[in-house]
């Protein structure tokens, strides 16, 4: 039996019913396309974040995306943000004709907020920090550089639901704030699906607009540009339902990194550390080893799945060559992408699975010693 690094059929199982009924509850309501069950996430999730305004889209890639845009990014401008995250932020980011801009991160994988300021240029327009693998960037020194310069701040949310810093929610400390809900995500719709947070309102209608091929009211565009980019009434109703489950998600999540920690202690692996004044969420649990691939092959042999969460930084890809980065420009981030991987982690990773992952684990890394 094959032990994956993630799974819903567990936890489908155990919720079933409420998915069906919420599938039910759409299909039996003659509205299909940003109806009730759109409106509804889009208030509980907002307020679940203690915000006023919440736009959902069609998947994380375009929440970062339109946000960027209802922002006022576009071309000639310039964003700050990092190589180690999923190349979804960055191809979003180039989508909206900005240039990216690098800075390195911290050896806990968060960016190095202390290398911005030099980063700042008179094109610069926004800061793209990206709360990687559950937990929150350092967000005070940014948000003190966004005032000084009048930049716009978009957190990246999409591996973050739940998280918090210093007590205050992850997405709530920028101008606007994307989320995915990827099913592999704490909160995972069974399809694609984003959203956009906001205090600002007329960066919600920006955003509503944007969404909506560039309307306000139906067949009438008042500005350009546009897109088709609404989130389903499906995965919505369904994401009401996992909504309220959250902190259940995330609790579990948790529990799976405490063992963890627990049964790896006493290895050579480099095991996750918590920032100050964070609460982890544990999206995916990274570890690190300088013979990483050689684990990853010896327990794919066992019948365990690991993953690498991200074996190449995005400044690496010949997809972004054009902005002229070379080996050694981000040295941590280089660094830490060699060793990386990711062990099994979701809610419904049963104890003796987890146990099953840390024995072969740890005789893995005893015969490699």
């Amino acid at each position: 039996m094959t032990i994956r690094v993630w799974g819903y059929l567990d936890e489908y199982a155990a919720e079933r019913e409420e998915i069906l009924d919420a599938v039910d509850t759409v299909f039996g309501s003659g509205r299909l396309v940003l109806a009730d069950s759109v409106r509804s996430f889009e208030e509980e999730f907002a307020a679940r974040h203690g915000v006023p305004h919440c736009v959902g889209v069609d998947n994380g890639t375009n929440a970062v995306k339109l946000g960027l845009e209802a922002l006022g990014v576009g071309p000639g401008d310039e964003v700050i943000t990092v190589s180690n995250t999923a190349a979804p932020t960055v191809v979003a980011l180039a989508a909206t004709g900005a240039t990216p801009v690098f800075v390195d991160v911290r050896e806990d994988y968060l960016m190095d907020v202390s290398q911005v300021a030099a980063a700042i240029t008179p094109r610069t327009r926004c800061l793209l920090p990206v709360h990687l693998y559950g937990q929150c960037v350092d967000m005070a020194p940014l948000e003190e550089l966004a005032a000084r310069h009048g930049l716009a701040v978009l957190e990246d949310c999409a591996q973050a639901h739940g998280a918090r810093h210093h007590g205050r929610p992850a997405g709530t400390m920028g101008t606007a704030a994307a989320f995915s809900f990827y099913p592999t995500k704490v909160l995972g719709a069974y399809g694609d699906g984003g959203a956009v947070v906001t205090s600002d309102a007329e960066v919600d209608q920006a955003l509503r607009r944007l969404r909506y091929y560039g309307m306000e009211e139906r067949y009438y565009v008042t500005a350009l540009p546009g897109h088709n980019s609404r989130l389903d009434e499906v995965q919505a109703e369904i994401l009401r339902r996992k909504l309220r489950r959250l902190d259940d998600y995330v609790a579990a999540r948790r529990e799976v990194a405490r063992r963890y920690a627990e049964g790896l202690a006493d290895t050579a692996l480099t095991l996750p550390e918590t920032a100050p004044g964070n609460e982890h969420v544990y999206y995916v649990y990274v570890v690190s080893h300088p013979r990483r691939d050689e684990i990853i092959a010896a327990l794919r042999e066992r019948g365990i799945e690991l993953n690498i969460s991200y074996p190449w930084p995005v400044h690496t890809m010949t997809g972004f060559a054009h902005l002229g980065y070379r080996e050694g420009s981000l040295p941590v981030t280089e660094q830490l992408a060699r060793g990386i991987f990711s062990l099994p982690m979701y809610p419904s990773l049963t104890a003796d699975a987890q146990d099953t992952v840390v024995e072969n684990l740890r005789e893995v890394l005893k015969a490699l010693s």
